[in-house]
């Protein structure tokens, strides 16, 4: 039998698009349907926010790679700096990551980064 090289990355495409695609459907036909101040979907926004807040915890307390050569008191600065800075722009998210990527980055730079 025959294995293509290409058949991994095919699979990899098919299963990663089944996997994804599915539930954006799913979402499109059953979302038409929630009422926004619903309990599910405030339910749904709930755990989707946490998430995120888990992610950007994870991120300043436990980083990795070049991010992990930041002092720890500099990401915290940066994520103030990002969220006081969303909140005084009106809540704009575009705001608040490209002042605390600004922040991390002139910072690092400052502390004799690359």
């Amino acid at each position: 039998m025959i294995d293509p090289w290409w058949w991994p990355t095919v699979m990899i495409i098919v299963a990663g698009w089944l996997a994804t695609d599915i539930w954006r459907w799913i979402g499109v036909f059953a979302g038409g349907k929630l009422r926004e101040d619903g309990e599910l979907l405030i339910w749904v926004r709930s755990v989707a926010t946490a998430l995120v807040a888990g992610v950007i915890a994870k991120l300043i307390l436990y980083p990795t790679g070049i991010l992990a050569e930041t002092p720890a008191w500099l990401r915290v600065l940066a994520a103030g700096c990002g969220f006081a800075l969303f909140l005084a722009a009106g809540q704009r998210v575009i705001v608040g990551v490209l002042v605390g990527e600004v922040v991390l980055v002139v910072g690092w730079l400052l502390l004799g980064g690359v």
